[in-house]
């Protein structure tokens, strides 16, 4: 596993305490594109801190614990973000 990869994991997991989560690097996809091989994640994550909440505000609350790493390794991002 990548340290990127841990270190979306860990700040998903401290900020919406998830009850799954994947996520995958997506790299590989993109190969001919900018910044190809790198910075290209999926995030799969279910939890209660969603329920009630539009699909947009669960990606601003998946972005808002992110910050930094957006600026610092992620170069793009695609969310799957539920309710339990």
């Amino acid at each position: 596993m990548s340290a990127m990869v841990e270190q979306i994991r860990q700040r998903l997991t401290d900020a919406l305490a998830p009850v799954a989560l994947e996520v995958l690097d997506e790299g590989h996809k993109h190969a001919g594109h900018a910044n190809a091989g790198k910075g290209h994640f999926h995030v799969r994550i279910v939890s209660s801190a969603f329920a009630g909440v539009l699909p947009i505000k669960r990606h601003r609350m998946v972005y808002a614990a992110l910050e930094g790493l957006m600026d610092q390794g992620i170069h793009a991002l695609s969310i799957d973000a539920k309710a339990p």
